[in-house]
């Protein structure tokens, strides 16, 4: 096993301390992982204790981050995990979200809820639309399927409703109509539905 002297140590932004190991640059450690582990300048680190040190950092910095992130705004576990991997690694990452489900930060249930109430009650998606929406974000197809049974609502009632409020003033000419069904058609309502809610609608 190598064993290296730590011949300097410079503060880097963001919290960080390069580190030289036998005269070279190694790599960037956080303050608070490197204040704990004792090492210091002059101190002799094997090839093991480095990558123990440096694995603990980006574990360290992956679960601030994941902090800034949540902060910012709620996510789902893949999300976030996403968020992570490219930055800190896997194991890295893994850690930093199971950390954030611990403290109950990240409830993917939660998140579905929510996020499925916002697309069919504000964004009056369809089912299907909103149903892609949430696999997109990492959502389980169960939950998925268990949550929107819930907030189960008819399409063509869906259409006509939006015909009437949003829609309104876009029904007069057939060009309008024809953007009227794209925006329908975008919103993942099918042909036959949106048919139906305008013939009824007149």
């Amino acid at each position: 096993m190598s064993e290296h002297l730590i011949t300097a140590a410079e503060s880097r932004k963001k919290g960080l301390t390069a580190l030289y190991l036998d005269g070279e640059y190694a790599g960037c450690v956080d303050n608070v992982t490197l204040a704990s582990s004792g090492y210091t300048v002059g101190k002799v680190i094997t090839d093991e204790d480095w990558e123990e040190l440096t694995a603990s950092s980006r574990v360290s910095r992956a679960k601030e981050k994941a902090l800034y992130l949540i902060e910012y705004r709620s996510r789902t576990r893949r999300e976030l995990r996403d968020k992570l991997l490219p930055l800190y690694g896997e194991a890295a990452a893994e850690a930093a979200v199971e950390r954030m489900e611990e403290l109950g930060l990240i409830n993917d249930e939660q998140f579905a809820r929510d996020y499925a109430g916002q697309l069919i009650k504000h964004k009056h998606f369809s089912r299907e639309r909103a149903s892609f929406e949430l696999m997109k974000k990492g959502i389980e197809r169960e939950l998925i399927d268990e949550i929107l049974d819930e907030l189960e609502t008819d399409p063509v009632e869906q259409i006509q409703a939006l015909l009437e409020t949003k829609f309104a003033r876009r029904l007069s000419t057939e060009k309008d109509r024809q953007r009227t069904i794209n925006a329908l058609r975008t919103m993942g309502y099918r042909w036959s539905d949106i048919s139906e809610a305008m013939e009824i609608s007149g």
